[in-house]
């Protein structure tokens, strides 16, 4: 069970290593195009359409004829990788139950966005776990954990595919786990009361919308520095663009922390040696990739060679 592309490393690896996918749950095909009338597949339908797998499409989870349909394969287990909640009716079907492939540590970062909050946040390590789903979100017995480095300089793209790659890598030893216990693996409960007696935060991943990729340029430069990674190059970190009596979004995908203080005002922009600067709320930070609305990304480079920002800020 799953949509996104992420999704199709895992279900790719059960193929070739001969696992028996009797089926394959996907989201409905979406609208797209200028007139919204050509409908998408999604990652995952392409792939098992591609190898002769059948597709359910459910609207909703708790349909009673998708829930025949369901059972009527009669899994033994059930993987879900970057899907939906599903109802006690859907994860407790099978004998050996459902595992969920999560891009997270947990129990941080339960949610629907894990990869982006993780780098957002500034940490220095993510990873992948496996465990059993029950009631609630990303709460369910641990099976196994893998730990992925995030680099200073990496944006989510680069942890998003090295994740997708470990997930399905820790699939298959979850499989084998599950396999050689006849369907009772060691797991372990999640324990959210450690973070209370270690005084450290307990961090979720929730959605992100638009308005959550507004850059608060109050913030410091490491953090505003974070934020744009955490959403490069999906959905992209975006500001306002103020001058000449008019405002446009101005997204931004690159920066690079320049270590030089700054009192002006956050939102300021300056050119320091051909260099796009803006202020944060205590250093100066360097735009190095952005776009304008209706235009291609660009260099800072190639936007200052024709762009005049005297008298220009961001909000």
């Amino acid at each position: 069970m799953g949509t996104p592309e992420f999704a199709v490393e895992t279900l790719q690896a059960l193929v070739e290593n001969e696992y028996n996918v009797v089926a394959v749950v996907t989201q409905p095909d979406k609208p797209v195009g200028r007139h919204q009338t050509e409908m998408q597949p999604s990652a995952v339908k392409q792939y098992a359409v591609a190898h002769g797998l059948p597709v359910l499409q459910p609207e909703k989870m708790k349909d009673p004829e998708f829930v025949e349909q369901l059972r009527s394969y009669n899994a033994n287990l059930q993987v879900v990788v970057a899907f939906r909640m599903l109802p006690e009716v859907v994860w407790a079907m099978p004998e050996f139950g459902t595992f969920n492939v999560h891009a997270a540590l947990l129990p941080q970062y339960r949610g629907a966005a894990p990869i982006n909050w993780a780098v957002i946040n500034g940490e220095t390590e993510t990873g992948v776990t496996t465990f059993f789903l029950d009631h609630d979100i990303d709460t369910g017995r641990i099976i196994l954990k893998k730990p992925f480095p995030i680099p200073d300089d990496a944006d989510v793209e680069y942890v998003y595919d090295g994740l997708m790659h470990l997930g399905a890598q820790l699939c298959l030893e979850t499989l084998e786990a599950i396999v050689a216990a006849d369907g009772h693996p060691d797991s372990i409960p999640q324990d959210d009361s450690q973070f209370s007696i270690l005084n450290s935060q307990l961090k979720s991943a929730p959605k992100i919308f638009k308005e959550t990729c507004q850059i608060d340029w109050t913030k410091t430069a490491k953090q505003v520095y974070d934020f744009v990674r955490g959403l490069s190059p999906y959905p992209g970190a975006w500001t306002m663009l103020v001058g000449n009596d008019k405002e446009s979004v101005l997204k931004i995908y690159k920066t690079h922390k320049t270590g030089c203080a700054t009192d002006q005002k956050p939102g300021t922009l300056r050119v320091e040696q051909k260099m796009l600067q803006i202020a944060a709320g205590d250093e100066w930070l360097e735009i190095v990739e952005l776009q304008m609305a209706g235009k291609k990304r660009m260099t800072a480079r190639d936007f200052l060679n024709g762009t005049k920002i005297e008298n220009f800020f961001v909000r």
